[in-house]
């Protein structure tokens, strides 16, 4: 089955699904990138069965740039003759495989992978932004979609069948060092829909009753500076680290030293970033989301969890209105009371079940061998 992934070849997410569709036997594997290739996937794709468009989107007109390339697109795909288009971001990238299909007459057919903002944000943005992504989700035969909330909204915009999985870890971290029981992490964007100022208002809260407490922000942004100031003007710039961006062996470091990892976005699907903090036996606090909601199996609020449950997901929803004077205290309910040396038995416990049921639940390599099953069925 020869299979075209369609999207920016420069994005670490289109290099994830192309390690994980490179080790699908009998699936001849091809790409095409709006952009560039990153390094890696010239030892996962042969050059020949690669095309770059070198459009940069961000700067050279957004998507007028990217349907400039249809021409050479439809060309290439008529001579790859595939079986399957497979899209990344529908909107953009899916319009492309979609106006190849029909300007060309391919007989591929397509699987559109929808990443979050092109089916929660832009549909909403306008007539013309929806009637594009309903024209897209019909046009594929199977879709795919991180989480039920969003599967639910494409099947609203037109989608005929969705595959709901995470959007998983590759492989298991290792988690072999002790907590530091209050140690936050957070490492989302420092961009307005990731509401960092959010993450350290939560963070003063705590930091206000438990001394001991230290967050660590890992990642960078526009508001990065503002974020600062904010530290400082709450008396806390010697207790919030700001590390930038890490690559993926210091944050697994910071993961596996911190207890708790603070997400509170605006608009989420399932964050691959929360599922690592999981995998490494950390605590979620998380914003009032569907997404959220789905991978905490709960659709309650801080008291969510009991402690003396050890099965399952484990951690918190903050609500928009929480109270965040009591929320140290709701903490240190859920751990438990610590021992002489700071540690939380049912702490411990929580976090290594969070780990367990992502080893079960969301690893990415089985779900892609469902996706390209199902794709052979067709």
């Amino acid at each position: 089955m020869r299979l075209v992934l369609i999207g920016d070849g420069e994005s670490p997410h289109l290099l994830k699904w192309a390690r994980a569709l490179s080790q699908q036997r009998e699936l001849e594997l091809w790409a095409a990138s709006t952009r560039g290739f990153a390094p890696e996937f010239h030892f996962l794709i042969p050059e020949d069965r690669r095309l770059a468009l070198g459009t940069d989107p961000s700067h050279a007109g957004g998507n007028i740039a990217v349907l400039k390339q249809l021409p050479a697109l439809g060309a290439w795909l008529r001579k790859v003759d595939a079986d399957w288009l497979h899209a990344h971001y529908l909107t953009s990238h899916g319009t492309l495989a979609w106006a190849a299909r029909r300007g060309w007459k391919l007989r591929a057919r397509i699987a559109g992978s929808a990443w979050g903002s092109d089916i929660l944000v832009t549909p909403n943005q306008g007539w013309a932004y929806r009637w594009l992504t309903t024209q897209v989700l019909k046009a594929c035969a199977v879709t795919t979609s991180d989480s039920e909330h969003m599967a639910a909204r494409m099947r609203e915009l037109g989608a005929a069948e969705v595959m709901t999985f995470p959007f998983g870890l590759e492989q298991m971290p290792k988690q072999n060092v002790r907590k530091q029981p209050w140690l936050f992490f957070a490492n989302r964007g420092l961009e307005p829909i990731y509401q960092p100022h959010r993450v350290i208002e939560v963070f003063a809260a705590i930091a206000a009753k438990r001394p001991e407490a230290r967050l660590v922000v890992a990642n960078d942004g526009s508001l990065r500076g503002a974020l600062e100031d904010q530290a400082r003007s709450l008396g806390l710039a010697d207790r919030i680290e700001f590390t930038g961006r890490l690559d993926a062996t210091a944050q697994g470091r910071r993961y596996a030293h911190a207890r708790w990892f603070l997400s509170l976005p605006e608009s989420d699907s399932v964050s691959v970033s929360v599922l690592e903090a999981m995998a490494h036996e950390c605590l979620p606090i998380l914003s009032d989301l569907p997404a959220n909601h789905e991978v905490l199996g709960t659709a309650g609020s801080l008291e969510l969890v009991q402690p003396e449950t050890l099965l399952g997901r484990h951690g918190l929803i903050l609500k928009h209105d929480e109270d965040l004077a009591t929320l140290p205290d709701r903490l240190q309910l859920l751990v438990g009371e610590a021992d002489v040396g700071g540690q939380s038995v049912d702490a411990d416990r929580l976090g290594a079940a969070n780990r367990a049921w992502i080893a079960e639940h969301a690893m990415f390599g089985p779900a892609v061998s469902r996706f390209i099953e199902r794709l052979k069925r067709a």
